[in-house]
């Protein structure tokens, strides 16, 4: 986890973004680098008088004026958040030891070129979508997460306080969480405490939590397997009750085993953790 590619929208959630971005490059030593997607200039037009059709330079202006002074803002906040807390920029041709920054703003039409740019990083780190603010985006989130190939640390709205001290593994049986799991190897292998989780009605045909468990083991890693029963829970809401309860600061789930068009109609584990998770939470598709 040496590369961090930190996705930075005016949100609720920037500062909680900015935490996770600094929490992991302590644990690793890490680069973190801002970004901020610029939407282009659009094409904007308008119809004449006499039927003509005109461009609306006006219009043009401003809402570039207003895609700058965001751009300048966040770029502001992520220089102002490292030198807080002694991040150095990082120079050219200069290594440094521990966490070093740099910064890019990007003109892209929509969300898309998070997730390609994402593809040369090991770790990309987005806000969670929040049910009463426009951002962070849901289409920044699945932008990193079926485009860029790598993990995507999900922030929860507030700023926690550790994270990858004690890791709570949702697991399902999945390939999803079975690539997950791969990507997470860091954060476990460097973790106090680790719980690979089953939940009662949760799996699909795959190994069973125990398994996992056994495989970890001969990694070195300091782990538990749990079980927990359902009851009158859905299964999203049972993991993050039961990662609250084993004390988790970070939980590693696979996203989407069914279709996001299926959740989004019927509901899902996936579904309901990226609404309702107040840690951060490491997936990949």
């Amino acid at each position: 986890m040496k590369n961090l590619l930190v996705h930075l929208e005016p949100s609720p959630s920037v500062d909680a973004v900015l935490v996770c971005a600094r929490l992991v490059a302590l644990r690793f030593g890490s680069y973190l680098e801002g970004y901020h997607a610029r939407p282009g200039q659009p094409e904007i037009i308008a119809a004449g008088a006499d039927g003509f059709v005109a461009a609306a330079p006006e219009l043009v202006t401003g809402f570039e004026r207003e895609a700058r002074e965001r751009a300048r803002r966040m770029r502001a906040a992520f220089e102002a958040f490292c030198a807080r807390h002694g991040i150095p920029f990082e120079e050219s041709g200069a290594p440094q030891q521990g966490p070093r920054a740099g910064w890019r703003t990007e003109e892209a039409a929509g969300h898309g070129a998070l997730g390609s740019y994402g593809r040369i990083f090991d770790l990309v780190i987005v806000g969670r979508p929040l049910p009463d603010s426009p951002t962070p985006s849901m289409a920044a989130l699945e932008s990193a997460l079926f485009e860029a190939g790598r993990p995507v640390l999900v922030a929860p709205p507030r700023p926690p306080a550790t994270l990858g001290e004690q890791v709570v593994v949702a697991w399902n049986g999945s390939t999803e969480s079975a690539r997950s799991v791969a990507f997470a190897m860091p954060f476990l292998l460097s973790a106090r405490g680790v719980h690979v989780l089953t939940v009662e009605g949760g799996m699909v045909p795959g190994p069973e939590g125990s398994a996992l468990a056994r495989t970890l083991e001969r990694h070195g890693v300091p782990v538990t397997s749990v079980h927990a029963p359902r009851g009158e829970r859905n299964v999203g809401a049972t993991i993050l009750e039961e990662t609250a309860r084993l004390g988790g600061d970070l939980l590693v789930k696979g996203a989407y085993t069914q279709s996001r068009l299926r959740q989004m109609i019927f509901g899902g584990a996936t579904s309901h953790i990226l609404a309702h998770a107040e840690v951060p939470v490491l997936t990949a598709n």
